[in-house]
């Protein structure tokens, strides 16, 4: 990025704080969406300003909710740190014509961010996003105007609606009086304390790790719920004899899973099950949508229950608008995002731990016995993924590396397609994919790939890394 330049990745703008992240650039953001909001004429519909628990963020989120009344617009700003599925819902609650939260999501602790949400709550199109761009670059050093009267700023409880609407999709009651042992990490985050609200009263009972509000996120790299961060929480499903482990990311939209002996599972394979669940114990059915980075257990389940399924480049600003389109029973992506019919169209880590949860309760099994269930189903299906850093000014040369790479085999299993869509993705003769991709919120190099056993995992991103040169 030039200096100075703000461009949004796969889901808002991120940038280290006191660096490119500064007051000016997120007030600059601010009069970027008053204006946009006045372009399209919704600017008096009002508009939801939400934080989370990163550095200073209530304090940004104050800065923003200053500059959009300045223009006219009123603001509902949120009167404490919440998910930020919470703040996209606040919208529809409050018919606003938006919404920005503070937050660099899974971002390490140097990091912030600013996202913006439509009127629809899910994350902002690309076409929503080159406007506000552009709005933002047309306003880069113009002071915000003074108004005799300007907007009203009223501060709002988000949670409480959120809340009542979690209790619309989930039985809560009943799950409440599973026999379930949980223990919950929320990574320092957002999510803090919001299992517990609502599920302990009951026999199932849940206890939580790093619930307190901690912006350096001591003990892991950042806070994305994935395997090499959740050693911790490992351990305590352990030493509990817990049955399940759920971790929440920084702002609370993705989810993180740990079996019963402390393993973790998969993204993709949290998403088949998830999918499974509403397929198959509650007997729904509606289309289903992935990213092109997750599992292809999804096109098993599409044939085997007769249910169309689609597929988009990475990011919920490419499956929320499928999501509405096609009205899709479930949509997610690898990185743990995950969003249902009913709700938002945007991802929703508590709402979709409660799933998990109600899964395990309905059949009565535990994470290893679900997943011997899934595959039954579609057949074993193993994943794993390696972030490499680079030199950004050799990017260019990796990506012509790749590009110019033509495979007969990987892993011992002919190529027999590459697409180019959102990365590089290697499709194999034996149902097995790798995908070379650059990460939209993180300057990482990222390689992934499925396949039917974990030894060739390993084989299989080996191969594929050595196209990158990486």
């Amino acid at each position: 990025m030039r200096s100075g330049e703000i461009k949004f990745g796969t889901d808002g703008w991120r940038a280290v704080i006191a660096e490119e992240y500064t007051f000016e650039n997120v007030r600059a953001c601010a009069r970027g969406v008053s204006s946009y909001l006045h372009s399209i004429g919704t600017a008096s519909d009002g508009l939801v300003v939400g934080y989370d628990t990163r550095f200073a963020s209530e304090d940004f989120a104050a800065a923003v909710a200053e500059v959009v009344a300045a223009n006219g617009i009123n603001v509902y700003l949120c009167d404490k740190a919440c998910p930020t599925p919470a703040v996209s819902y606040i919208i529809i609650d409050r018919k606003a014509a938006g919404g920005v939260v503070i937050t660099a999501s899974h971002n390490p602790g140097r990091y912030n961010g600013f996202k913006y949400k439509p009127e629809y709550a899910g994350s902002a199109s690309p076409e929503v996003i080159a406007e506000l761009e552009r709005h933002i670059a047309e306003g880069r050093g113009k002071r915000t105007p003074r108004r005799t009267q300007p907007a009203r700023v009223e501060r709002i409880d988000a949670i409480g609606p959120y809340l009542g609407q979690i209790g619309r999709l989930v039985d809560l009651e009943a799950l409440r009086d599973a026999p379930l042992t949980v223990v919950v990490d929320s990574m320092y985050g957002a999510g803090s304390g919001f299992f517990a609200t609502l599920l302990n009263g009951g026999r199932m009972k849940v206890t939580e790790l790093h619930a307190e509000r901690n912006p350096a996120f001591p003990g892991i790299e950042q806070p994305e719920p994935i395997a090499h961060n959740l050693q911790a929480l490992s351990r305590a499903i352990k030493r509990r004899k817990a049955d399940v482990g759920l971790a929440t990311d920084g702002d609370a939209d993705r989810l993180g899973v740990l079996d019963e002996r402390g393993e973790f599972v998969t993204q993709l394979q949290t998403l088949a099950l998830l999918a499974l669940y509403f397929l198959e114990v509650r007997g729904e059915r509606g289309p289903l949508v992935k990213s092109i980075t997750t599992t292809s257990m999804l096109f098993r389940l599409g044939e085997r229950y007769r249910v169309p399924v689609f597929e988009t480049d990475v990011g919920f600003k490419y499956i929320g608008p499928v999501m509405m389109r096609e009205d899709a029973l479930i949509g997610g992506e690898e990185s743990g995002g995950y969003g249902f019919r009913g709700h938002i169209p945007e991802r929703d880590g508590v709402l979709s731990g409660l799933y998990v949860l109600s899964m395990m309760a309905a059949l009565n099994m535990q994470p290893s016995e679900l997943i011997s269930y899934l595959y039954d189903k579609v057949g074993p299906h193993h994943y794993d993924r390696i972030d490499l850093d680079f030199d950004s000014s050799e990017r260019s040369a990796i990506m012509l590396r790749v590009r110019n790479s033509r495979p007969d085999q990987l892993g011992g299993s002919a190529v027999i397609g590459i697409d180019t869509g959102d990365g590089f993705r290697f499709r194999l003769e034996d149902g097995s994919w790798s995908l070379i991709r650059f990460s939209g919120t993180e300057p990482l190099l990222r390689v992934y790939c499925e396949t039917s056993s974990q030894e060739r995992v390993r084989e299989l991103l080996g191969q594929t890394r050595l196209l990158t040169g990486v």
